[in-house]
Protein backbone atom coordinates (compact mmCIF):
# COMPACT_ATOMS: atom_id res chain seq x y z
CA UNK A 1 0.00 0.00 0.00
CA UNK A 2 1.38 3.03 -0.87
CA UNK A 3 1.57 6.17 1.65
CA UNK A 4 -0.82 8.45 -0.36
CA UNK A 5 -3.56 5.39 -0.15
CA UNK A 6 -2.86 5.23 3.80
CA UNK A 7 -3.90 8.64 4.19
CA UNK A 8 -6.59 8.40 2.18
CA UNK A 9 -8.02 5.55 4.25
CA UNK A 10 -7.27 7.71 7.25
CA UNK A 11 -9.38 10.53 6.03
CA UNK A 12 -12.49 8.27 4.76
CA UNK A 13 -12.11 7.21 8.91
CA UNK A 14 -12.57 10.94 9.65
CA UNK A 15 -15.36 11.97 7.38
CA UNK A 16 -16.80 8.69 8.48
CA UNK A 17 -16.80 9.24 12.21
CA UNK A 18 -17.60 13.24 11.71
CA UNK A 19 -20.07 12.97 9.17
CA UNK A 20 -19.29 16.23 8.21
CA UNK A 21 -16.54 17.21 5.45
CA UNK A 22 -15.69 20.65 6.92
CA UNK A 23 -15.24 18.90 11.20
CA UNK A 24 -13.05 16.16 9.57
CA UNK A 25 -10.89 18.53 7.85
CA UNK A 26 -10.54 21.05 10.42
CA UNK A 27 -9.23 17.91 12.30
CA UNK A 28 -6.73 16.32 9.45
CA UNK A 29 -5.42 20.06 9.25
CA UNK A 30 -6.66 20.47 5.28
CA UNK A 31 -9.31 22.29 3.47
CA UNK A 32 -13.09 20.79 3.09
CA UNK A 33 -12.93 21.19 -0.88
CA UNK A 34 -9.10 18.99 -0.64
CA UNK A 35 -10.48 16.46 1.58
CA UNK A 36 -13.76 16.30 -0.94
CA UNK A 37 -10.73 15.38 -3.83
CA UNK A 38 -9.26 12.52 -1.99
CA UNK A 39 -12.76 11.19 -1.34
CA UNK A 40 -13.88 11.10 -4.97
CA UNK A 41 -9.93 9.52 -5.78
CA UNK A 42 -10.27 6.97 -3.22
CA UNK A 43 -14.23 6.24 -4.57
CA UNK A 44 -12.63 6.12 -8.45
CA UNK A 45 -9.63 3.85 -7.60
CA UNK A 46 -11.56 1.12 -5.38
CA UNK A 47 -14.87 1.33 -7.86
CA UNK A 48 -17.77 2.21 -5.13
CA UNK A 49 -19.24 4.92 -3.44
CA UNK A 50 -17.97 5.29 0.00
CA UNK A 51 -19.68 8.18 1.09
CA UNK A 52 -24.10 9.15 1.35
CA UNK A 53 -23.36 13.43 0.04
CA UNK A 54 -26.34 15.57 0.62
CA UNK A 55 -26.25 19.60 0.89
CA UNK A 56 -26.26 19.12 4.81
CA UNK A 57 -24.78 15.86 6.15
CA UNK A 58 -22.27 12.77 4.63
CA UNK A 59 -22.46 9.63 6.23
CA UNK A 60 -20.82 6.36 4.75
CA UNK A 61 -23.01 4.06 2.46
CA UNK A 62 -23.46 0.39 3.00
CA UNK A 63 -20.25 -0.22 1.18
CA UNK A 64 -18.47 2.28 2.87
CA UNK A 65 -19.51 0.90 6.66
CA UNK A 66 -18.46 -2.50 5.09
CA UNK A 67 -14.51 -0.89 4.88
CA UNK A 68 -14.66 1.35 7.80
CA UNK A 69 -15.36 -2.00 10.13
CA UNK A 70 -12.49 -3.78 8.22
CA UNK A 71 -10.03 -0.78 8.54
CA UNK A 72 -10.76 -0.05 12.04
CA UNK A 73 -8.73 -1.93 14.16
CA UNK A 74 -5.41 -1.30 11.77
CA UNK A 75 -6.15 2.21 11.82
CA UNK A 76 -6.54 1.72 15.71
CA UNK A 77 -3.34 -0.05 16.41
CA UNK A 78 -0.96 2.33 13.62
CA UNK A 79 -2.35 5.13 16.28
CA UNK A 80 -1.93 3.50 19.03
CA UNK A 81 2.00 2.88 18.08
CA UNK A 82 2.60 6.70 16.88
CA UNK A 83 0.98 7.80 20.28
CA UNK A 84 3.86 5.35 21.75
CA UNK A 85 6.86 7.25 19.96
CA UNK A 86 5.73 10.40 22.43
CA UNK A 87 7.59 8.18 25.39
CA UNK A 88 10.57 9.06 23.80
CA UNK A 89 9.60 12.70 24.19
CA UNK A 90 10.20 14.89 27.24
CA UNK A 91 6.79 15.90 27.55
CA UNK A 92 3.68 13.84 26.19
CA UNK A 93 1.89 15.64 23.11
CA UNK A 94 -0.81 14.59 20.92
CA UNK A 95 -4.36 14.88 20.79
CA UNK A 96 -7.18 13.70 22.93
CA UNK A 97 -10.91 13.59 22.45
CA UNK A 98 -13.59 13.12 24.67
CA UNK A 99 -17.57 13.21 24.86
CA UNK A 100 -19.22 14.57 27.84
CA UNK A 101 -22.57 15.81 29.12
CA UNK A 102 -22.98 19.58 30.39
CA UNK A 103 -22.62 18.97 34.11
CA UNK A 104 -19.39 17.28 34.04
CA UNK A 105 -18.44 19.94 31.45
CA UNK A 106 -19.28 22.83 34.20
CA UNK A 107 -17.83 21.17 37.32
CA UNK A 108 -14.72 18.90 36.47
CA UNK A 109 -13.65 20.59 33.22
CA UNK A 110 -13.68 23.82 33.63
CA UNK A 111 -12.11 23.47 37.14
CA UNK A 112 -8.93 21.78 35.64
CA UNK A 113 -8.70 21.65 32.18
CA UNK A 114 -7.44 25.31 31.63
CA UNK A 115 -4.65 24.88 33.87
CA UNK A 116 -3.95 21.29 32.27
CA UNK A 117 -3.90 22.61 28.91
CA UNK A 118 -1.27 25.87 29.95
CA UNK A 119 0.70 22.63 31.17
CA UNK A 120 1.07 20.80 28.21
CA UNK A 121 0.89 22.84 25.36
CA UNK A 122 1.76 20.09 23.28
CA UNK A 123 -1.33 18.06 23.99
CA UNK A 124 -4.69 18.99 21.87
CA UNK A 125 -7.70 18.55 23.88
CA UNK A 126 -11.17 18.06 21.71
CA UNK A 127 -14.18 18.17 23.64
CA UNK A 128 -17.85 17.12 22.49
CA UNK A 129 -20.98 17.62 24.82
CA UNK A 130 -23.58 16.05 24.62
CA UNK A 131 -26.21 14.74 26.67
CA UNK A 132 -26.93 11.53 24.69
CA UNK A 133 -25.09 8.37 25.52
CA UNK A 134 -22.50 7.76 22.89
CA UNK A 135 -20.30 4.88 21.87
CA UNK A 136 -17.07 6.36 22.13
CA UNK A 137 -15.56 3.52 20.03
CA UNK A 138 -17.70 3.83 17.32
CA UNK A 139 -17.65 7.36 17.58
CA UNK A 140 -13.37 7.64 17.53
CA UNK A 141 -13.63 9.50 20.94
CA UNK A 142 -10.34 8.15 23.58
CA UNK A 143 -12.57 8.84 26.51
CA UNK A 144 -15.91 10.18 28.02
CA UNK A 145 -17.00 11.24 31.34
CA UNK A 146 -20.42 10.65 32.82
CA UNK A 147 -22.36 9.54 35.54
CA UNK A 148 -20.32 6.19 37.22
CA UNK A 149 -23.89 4.50 36.93
CA UNK A 150 -23.61 4.68 32.89
CA UNK A 151 -19.97 4.02 32.02
CA UNK A 152 -20.18 0.64 30.08
CA UNK A 153 -19.05 -2.05 32.21
CA UNK A 154 -16.27 -3.17 29.80
CA UNK A 155 -14.25 0.12 29.93
CA UNK A 156 -11.32 1.25 32.21
CA UNK A 157 -13.19 3.86 34.70
CA UNK A 158 -11.02 7.03 37.10
CA UNK A 159 -13.28 8.79 39.39
CA UNK A 160 -13.19 12.52 38.46
CA UNK A 161 -15.62 13.94 40.96
CA UNK A 162 -17.24 13.52 44.11
CA UNK A 163 -20.28 11.38 45.09
CA UNK A 164 -23.53 13.05 44.77
CA UNK A 165 -27.34 13.54 45.70
CA UNK A 166 -30.06 14.77 44.08
CA UNK A 167 -32.66 16.09 46.24
CA UNK A 168 -36.17 17.67 46.39
CA UNK A 169 -36.55 21.36 47.32
CA UNK A 170 -39.09 24.12 46.91
CA UNK A 171 -39.36 27.59 48.09
CA UNK A 172 -40.76 28.72 51.37
CA UNK A 173 -43.55 30.49 49.81
CA UNK A 174 -44.47 27.21 47.81
CA UNK A 175 -44.93 25.50 51.42
CA UNK A 176 -46.84 28.17 52.64
CA UNK A 177 -49.62 26.82 49.97
CA UNK A 178 -49.06 23.53 49.85
CA UNK A 179 -48.16 21.11 52.30
CA UNK A 180 -44.61 19.00 52.70
CA UNK A 181 -44.68 15.51 51.46
CA UNK A 182 -43.36 13.30 53.88
CA UNK A 183 -43.13 10.16 52.00
CA UNK A 184 -42.15 10.13 48.18
CA UNK A 185 -45.99 8.98 47.63
CA UNK A 186 -47.25 12.42 48.89
CA UNK A 187 -45.19 13.74 45.60
CA UNK A 188 -48.15 12.75 43.32
CA UNK A 189 -50.71 15.52 44.94
CA UNK A 190 -48.06 18.05 44.25
CA UNK A 191 -46.55 20.60 40.92
CA UNK A 192 -43.00 18.54 39.86
CA UNK A 193 -40.63 19.83 37.72
CA UNK A 194 -40.07 17.29 34.67
CA UNK A 195 -36.70 16.47 33.52
CA UNK A 196 -36.79 14.95 29.42
CA UNK A 197 -33.95 12.75 29.21
CA UNK A 198 -31.63 13.18 25.85
CA UNK A 199 -31.16 9.09 25.57
CA UNK A 200 -34.59 7.90 25.99
CA UNK A 201 -37.30 10.76 25.27
CA UNK A 202 -38.64 9.51 28.54
CA UNK A 203 -38.89 11.32 31.39
CA UNK A 204 -36.74 10.87 34.60
CA UNK A 205 -38.04 9.20 37.50
CA UNK A 206 -37.61 10.46 40.78
CA UNK A 207 -35.46 7.94 42.45
CA UNK A 208 -35.54 7.56 46.68
CA UNK A 209 -34.20 4.73 48.94
CA UNK A 210 -34.65 4.12 52.48
CA UNK A 211 -34.29 1.07 54.78
CA UNK A 212 -33.02 -1.22 51.73
CA UNK A 213 -36.34 -0.07 50.04
CA UNK A 214 -36.38 1.85 46.50
CA UNK A 215 -38.70 3.87 45.07
CA UNK A 216 -39.25 5.26 42.03
CA UNK A 217 -41.67 7.87 41.16
CA UNK A 218 -43.46 9.50 37.64
CA UNK A 219 -44.06 12.90 38.57
CA UNK A 220 -46.34 15.28 36.62
CA UNK A 221 -46.22 19.51 36.97
CA UNK A 222 -46.18 22.26 34.47
CA UNK A 223 -42.97 22.35 33.45
CA UNK A 224 -40.85 19.88 31.22
CA UNK A 225 -37.17 20.62 30.25
CA UNK A 226 -33.77 18.76 29.92
CA UNK A 227 -31.50 21.55 31.15
CA UNK A 228 -30.84 21.74 34.92
CA UNK A 229 -30.60 25.59 35.42
CA UNK A 230 -34.26 26.25 33.61
CA UNK A 231 -35.28 23.84 35.93
CA UNK A 232 -33.44 25.34 39.25
CA UNK A 233 -34.88 28.83 37.52
CA UNK A 234 -38.66 27.40 37.81
CA UNK A 235 -38.10 25.97 41.57
CA UNK A 236 -36.72 29.40 42.55
CA UNK A 237 -39.73 31.39 41.10
CA UNK A 238 -41.82 29.25 43.91
CA UNK A 239 -44.26 27.77 41.51
CA UNK A 240 -42.83 23.99 41.47
CA UNK A 241 -41.11 21.36 43.70
CA UNK A 242 -37.56 20.46 42.19
CA UNK A 243 -35.09 17.59 41.80
CA UNK A 244 -31.80 18.83 41.46
CA UNK A 245 -28.46 18.33 42.41
CA UNK A 246 -28.04 19.10 46.25
CA UNK A 247 -24.67 21.01 44.76
CA UNK A 248 -26.55 22.74 42.60
CA UNK A 249 -28.49 24.14 45.55
CA UNK A 250 -26.28 24.28 48.41
CA UNK A 251 -25.99 28.55 48.73
CA UNK A 252 -30.21 28.21 48.27
CA UNK A 253 -30.41 26.11 51.08
CA UNK A 254 -27.88 27.46 53.40
CA UNK A 255 -29.67 31.31 52.52
CA UNK A 256 -33.33 29.96 53.24
CA UNK A 257 -34.35 30.71 49.87
CA UNK A 258 -34.95 27.13 49.33
CA UNK A 259 -36.20 24.29 51.77
CA UNK A 260 -35.76 20.66 51.40
CA UNK A 261 -38.22 17.62 52.18
CA UNK A 262 -37.35 13.81 51.88
CA UNK A 263 -34.11 14.26 53.14
CA UNK A 264 -33.83 10.59 54.52
CA UNK A 265 -35.04 8.98 51.44
CA UNK A 266 -32.45 10.45 48.80
CA UNK A 267 -29.10 8.51 49.15
CA UNK A 268 -25.73 9.33 47.79
CA UNK A 269 -25.22 8.23 44.60
CA UNK A 270 -21.58 7.64 41.74
CA UNK A 271 -20.53 11.30 40.54
CA UNK A 272 -18.01 11.68 37.32
CA UNK A 273 -15.52 8.93 36.15
CA UNK A 274 -13.56 9.49 33.02
CA UNK A 275 -13.71 5.64 31.17
CA UNK A 276 -11.58 4.98 27.72
CA UNK A 277 -11.10 1.34 26.41
CA UNK A 278 -9.29 -0.99 27.92
CA UNK A 279 -6.25 -1.06 26.18
CA UNK A 280 -2.96 -2.44 27.17
CA UNK A 281 -1.60 1.00 26.59
CA UNK A 282 -2.75 4.15 26.92
CA UNK A 283 -1.43 7.07 24.77
CA UNK A 284 0.38 9.29 27.00
CA UNK A 285 -1.31 12.07 26.50
CA UNK A 286 -4.19 10.30 27.49
CA UNK A 287 -2.52 9.25 30.49
CA UNK A 288 -1.18 13.00 31.10
CA UNK A 289 -4.91 14.02 31.35
CA UNK A 290 -6.09 11.48 33.62
CA UNK A 291 -3.32 12.42 36.02
CA UNK A 292 -4.84 15.60 36.06
CA UNK A 293 -8.40 15.06 36.26
CA UNK A 294 -8.45 12.16 38.65
CA UNK A 295 -9.56 12.45 42.50
CA UNK A 296 -9.00 10.16 45.35
CA UNK A 297 -12.00 7.30 45.72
Amino acid sequence: MERGELNDLMAFASVARERSFTRAAASLGMSPSALSHAMRSLEERLGVRLLARTTRSVSPTEAGTRLLQSIRPALATIEEGLGAMAEWRDSPTGKVRITTFSYAAKTVLVAKLPAFLLAHPEIQVEVSIDDHLTDIVAEGFDAGIRFGETVPKDMIAVRVGPDLRTIVVATPSYFEHHPKPETPYDLEEHNCIGYRLASSGGLLPWEFARDGREIKMRTSGSFIGNDGDLAAATVRAGSSLGYLLEDDVAEDLASGRLIQVLDEWCPMFQGCFLYHPSRRQSPPALRALIAALKVDS
